[in-house]
């Protein structure tokens, strides 16, 4: 079932019906998203993330996926970084859209600032959904700290 398989990829996590995200997928796997349904996969990770795969965007479209790379440095992520995710998910709104990075950090925080501010999810609903991930660095949460001000999303 292609389900279990899309299951097995690093660190996945089932958003919503529309979203998943996860850590790197093997080159193998982009087949695996394919058959679940995914009609589009964004890639956080920077080409040498740890087990990278160096002809991802050809093997995503080899799959019929559209690809969208936007390399966010794991020590410094900025506010045009975020800004580019929304516009991918606003561009992609209403498709099924796979969401990587490494070890599916980068995505928890983008994912849950993406719930937060573009969708008004509660910010401790979404901010579970973020912990069953990894717990942020102090990088981390300052970018989430900023960002949630930069955007005017108060308690």
């Amino acid at each position: 079932m292609p389900h279990s398989r899309v299951e097995r990829i690093l660190n996945f996590r089932r958003i919503t019906d529309l979203m998943g995200t996860a850590g790197q997928p093997t080159a193998e796997q982009f087949a695996d998203i394919k058959a679940f349904g995914y009609e589009v996969v964004i890639n956080l990770a920077v080409a040498d993330s740890t087990n990278a795969v160096a002809n991802e965007a050809e093997l995503v479209a080899a799959q019929g996926l559209e690809y969208v790379h936007i390399p966010v440095v794991w020590e410094k992520p900025t506010k045009q970084d975020l800004q580019r995710f929304f516009e991918a998910m606003t561009r992609h709104q209403g498709r099924r859209v796979f969401v990587h990075c490494a070890m599916n950090w980068r995505v928890s925080a983008f994912v849950f600032l993406h719930q937060v501010i573009q969708q008004d999810e509660p910010r401790e609903t979404a901010r579970e959904a973020l912990e069953d991930v990894w717990q942020p660095n102090s990088t981390w949460e300052a970018f989430i700290t900023q960002a949630l001000e930069d955007y005017e999303v108060y308690d």
